[in-house]
């Protein structure tokens, strides 16, 4: 059973940096793309970055984000993570990963079916 728990989210002041986690567990982790989503109050998910399989390991990241946030995997400890900096008001949402057995990440939701519950994330002063 494919089982995504994000954690890390929390309140952070602009500028400032925080780490998301993604342990998984029920899959192994070489095999599968996994995807940072986010969802703003009111707006649709978005895809923020992704990381193919451990075969390809090519990350990709939204331009929103790019030279801010950080994706790696570990798949010893089977955990990945967001690391985010230099944060802004606009990257407030909910925060998801995503895992699909595949080669090739994507940005667009639609290709995963596994997700987490999501972490909170806020960035307010």
């Amino acid at each position: 059973q494919v089982q995504l728990v994000e954690s890390g989210g929390g309140l952070v002041q602009p500028g400032g940096s925080l780490r998301l986690s993604c342990a998984t567990s029920g899959f192994t982790l070489d095999y599968y793309a996994i995807g940072w989503f986010r969802q703003a109050p009111g707006k649709e998910r978005e895809g923020v970055s992704c990381i193919s399989s451990s075969d390809d390991g090519s990350t990709y990241y939204a331009d929103s984000v790019k030279g801010r946030f950080t994706f790696s995997r570990d798949n010893a400890k089977n955990t990945v993570y967001l690391q985010m900096n230099s944060l802004k008001a606009e990257d407030t949402a909910v925060y998801y990963c995503a895992a699909q057995k595949r080669r090739y990440c994507s940005l667009y939701a639609g290709v995963y079916n596994s997700w987490g519950q999501g972490s909170h994330v806020t960035v307010s002063s």
